[in-house]
């Protein structure tokens, strides 16, 4: 939206308003390009509720893929390479939309309007996996094979937001060690990560602060003391 002038905008809860300057209806207007570029980034948020519902239905358009968004949730900051925050400044400038998405994105009432990382498994990136020499070992399933590989105690880097994440099983000793070496990280804790609240509260105590921050929307790393009978290796965080 480009007003004519100047505004002072206050945020308040949703409402009829006047149409400024004589116009119509609603939209969403193309920066204009050669001005000065002053604007704030969202920060990264976690897959959100509506998200992990269509990733987990095999109905869904979205269904099992990674890299599923919306405007509530998704990469932001991270894809970002200049301002203001259009699809063609950040990194999905290279996947252009498919008819779902490109619908999705143009209409006001679906929650995916103007959501600049939109993509889905016509239109939009894919996942490998790549051993230690570039080579793809991914086969049809990538995230099961990667998963597969962590059973079995290894190492496996996963690309997520703002980076890497060096995951290996936290209930095998060898293995926490054997990251550590690798990392040369010789006492700070590693974080660990767990599929939902009912995860957590098997391994660590959780006041109602602390399961408000791993279910809100950023999803950061909570410090909690374990619990004493916590399936985990005693090099996971030690002492």
């Amino acid at each position: 939206w480009n007003p004519p002038s100047p505004l002072t905008a206050t945020i308040c809860p949703t409402r009829n308003i006047p149409a400024l300057a004589g116009e119509a209806a609603f939209e969403i207007r193309p920066s204009a390009a050669g001005e000065i570029a002053d604007a704030q980034v969202t920060v990264d948020a976690a897959t959100c509720p509506d998200c992990l519902r269509e990733l987990a239905n095999p109905a869904d358009p979205r269904y099992r893929y990674p890299f599923i968004n919306c405007t509530n949730c998704g990469p932001r900051y991270t894809i970002v390479e200049r301002i203001p925050y259009d699809r063609p400044n950040t990194t999905m400038r290279d996947f252009a939309m498919c008819p779902l998405c490109a619908a999705q994105y143009a209409d006001p009432a679906d929650r995916r309007f103007h959501a600049q990382p939109i993509a889905c498994p016509v239109c939009g990136p894919h996942v490998r996996l790549l051993d230690a020499n570039g080579e793809d070992v991914g086969g049809a399933d990538p995230v099961a094979a990667a998963a597969g590989m962590l059973r079995v105690g290894q190492i496996v880097a996963v690309k997520g937001l703002g980076g890497f994440h060096l995951a290996c099983r936290a209930d095998r000793e060898d293995v926490v060690e054997r990251l550590r070496r690798r990392k040369h990280r010789d006492d700070k804790p590693f974080a660990v990560m767990v599929a939902d609240l009912a995860g957590a509260r098997q391994i660590a105590e959780l006041t109602g602060e602390a399961e408000e921050l791993l279910t809100g929307a950023i999803r950061p790393i909570v410090l909690t003391p374990a619990k004493p009978q916590a399936a985990l290796a005693p090099g996971v965080a030690s002492g």
